[in-house]
């Protein structure tokens, strides 16, 4: 798979993740009910679930999607480590 495909399917799998909540008229009710919680309730706790789950792969596939972008333009495949000022270590705030 192309670095272009792997963005692809990062894109694909966090579009649920944000549209389902903003579409409100599919949670907008009360029945039916899970342990006495009205659906609204369940069904935004759900999404938090369904969220977590795409992002984690998301994430993991964006990072070698990265990797080749940096390796295609002839960069290292990690970027160098923070040094000097900036970084704690060296007393910098």
């Amino acid at each position: 798979m192309t670095s272009r495909g792997r963005w692809l399917l990062v894109g694909a799998l966090l579009t649920p993740a944000v549209v389902l909540p903003l579409w409100v008229s599919l949670y907008d009710r009360e029945e039916p009910t899970l342990a006495g919680l009205p659906f609204f309730y369940w069904f935004q706790i759900l999404l938090i679930v369904v969220a977590v789950a795409l992002t984690v792969p998301a994430y993991l596939v964006s990072r070698q999607a990265e990797r080749l972008d940096r390796v295609r333009h002839g960069l290292p495949p990690d970027p160098p480590e923070p040094t000097g000022a900036g970084t704690p270590d060296a007393g910098g705030r």
